[in-house]
């Protein structure tokens, strides 16, 4: 998959512009695909040379002018034929923490352990925003509500991906900081 699906994919929640795109994938894509700012902008403009997005400029004052980008018929036919298509492989999970696990020094624990520390951090603020994520698509409603009424189910379905997945992040962690606790250092 490249970043030009997922551009298309996030603008089926209507226009935005590249700065809102950013800030979409950070709260919404990032537990699934990640990108950097310029990143975005290369393809913003790649898609709209491909015609499958269109970009207006915005006049504004006081402020640089802003492109505003929605998808076109023919992005929204490239990502139906994208979606139609079957994965081509599983995910494959690269994860320089695991490396680092992997090589730890079983005579000084301490390392490993500040290493899990921080990415339990990461995984809680990370939950901590995707269950804000939740709330605030849910709007008061059930979950059941929310499913059953909601013109576009997937975004609800993704980051309930990110939840989970952070979850077992925390689990994972905790596992391994019991672990590490219970070996007597070797040497």
């Amino acid at each position: 998959m490249s970043l030009k699906h997922a551009v298309l994919a996030a603008l089926l929640e209507g226009e935005a512009s590249g700065y809102e795109l950013s800030k979409l994938f950070d709260v919404s894509f990032a537990n699934f695909w990640a990108s950097t700012p310029q990143q975005l902008y290369r393809e913003l403009e790649r898609l709209t040379q491909d015609e499958l997005i269109a970009a207006r400029t915005v006049q504004q004052e006081r402020r640089p002018n802003k492109r505003m980008f929605t998808l076109t018929e023919t992005g929204r036919e490239e990502l139906r034929s994208f979606a139609a298509e079957p994965v081509r492989r599983p995910a494959a999970m690269r994860d320089e923490l695991l490396i680092k696990i992997q090589a730890m020094d079983d005579s000084d624990p301490a390392p490993a352990q500040a290493l899990i520390e921080e990415r339990m951090s990461w995984s809680e603020g990370k939950l901590a925003r995707y269950e804000r994520v939740r709330e605030r698509l849910l709007a008061g409603r059930t979950e059941e509500e929310y499913l059953r009424d909601t013109e576009r189910v997937g975004p609800y379905l993704t980051l309930l991906a990110g939840i989970d997945y952070e979850r077992g992040n925390l689990r994972w962690c905790e596992r391994v900081l019991a672990v590490l606790k219970q070996r007597t250092p070797l040497g």
